[in-house]
């Protein structure tokens, strides 16, 4: 089965290069060095993303539901050029209302959908052992099984369309609130005298762990916070469960809280930071820093 793939930054590409290890990958790609790395993984680059039109399965990996949209159905978008029957795959995380609107104006044009968002970072991206969570027909989400199995270890089949991007919300929210928790608990620790490499190793070996402390709390006591994905591009999801729980008169207080910690570090010039960088709120309002002696990262 012929792929092809639009979307190959932190996550995409290393999902391209493992998918090209058992099929044929066609990419868009315009950056030199990314273009070089996938090349040497046996995938054909090209800067003109109609290139990739004669492609059985078109994957996506773009930063939002926006773009998605812009690729496919923009001036010289992808979708006036797919011959009907193609499947389009989108792997990105995108709000659960677009990709319902993607879904129909695809299928108006004869060509089938399925919404696949992951989860595991870039680490997992390149090793291969992502998480997939999938929406759409299950006969086809089973025809792709061997495509995703070159790039994940866990596939979940989760229900119709739209039903992969519910799913990954609502595990990067849990994620967020972890993030917020972390950000508010370890400046505390400091502030009251205990030292932040002991409590790092407490919290990542007692019940206070979760993915998010193991991930976060090395870095942040090297003063490290681009590991992760840049927290300017993630509040999305925090949109997406805001809009999800008015509409549905669901009372969220805990998700509420983690999102006012996380606004508060988009206000106060965090951004660029992995989610890890909320700490420097509480941080800045303790006139502390959860750091190891001698980090050599950031302490602005």
């Amino acid at each position: 089965m012929k792929a092809g793939f639009v979307g190959v930054g932190q996550m995409g590409g290393p999902m391209a290069a493992n998918l090209a290890s058992n099929f044929g990958v066609t990419a868009h790609c315009r950056d030199e060095a990314t273009r070089q790395y996938l090349e040497a993984s046996g995938v054909i680059t090209t800067a003109n993303m109609q290139d990739i039109a004669d492609s059985e399965v078109i994957f996506l990996c773009l930063p939002s539901g926006s773009i998605v949209d812009q690729v496919l159905f923009g001036p010289n978008g992808l979708a006036e050029v797919l011959r009907p029957g193609t499947i389009v795959v989108d792997t990105s995380t995108v709000e659960y209302s677009t990709t319902i609107s993607l879904s129909e104006k695809l299928a108006s044009l004869g060509l089938k959908f399925v919404d696949a968002p992951v989860s595991g970072m870039r680490a997992r991206a390149e090793n291969g052992t992502l998480t997939v969570m999938c929406g759409g027909e299950q006969e086809l989400v089973e025809c792709l099984q061997p495509l995703f199995s070159s790039m994940a270890s866990n596939i979940i089949y989760m229900g119709p369309v739209g039903s992969g991007q519910l799913t990954k919300l609502i595990n990067q929210l849990l994620f967020d609130i972890n993030a917020a928790a972390l950000a508010e608990i370890l400046p505390l620790a400091v502030k009251l005298g205990l030292d932040p490499t002991k409590v790092g190793d407490v919290v990542n070996s007692g019940t206070g762990r979760s993915y998010a402390s193991e991930f976060f709390i090395p870095n942040v006591l090297n003063g490290v916070f681009d590991k992760g994905y840049p927290m300017e591009h993630a509040y999305k999801d925090l949109i997406s469960g805001a809009e999800i729980s008015v509409q549905n008169q669901i009372p969220t207080p805990v998700l509420a809280a983690a999102t006012a910690t996380y606004q508060a570090a988009l206000l106060n010039g965090h951004g660029a930071k992995d989610k890890g960088g909320m700490i420097r709120v509480f941080e800045d309002l303790l006139d502390v820093r959860f750091r190891a002696r001698n980090a050599e990262g950031d302490s602005k």
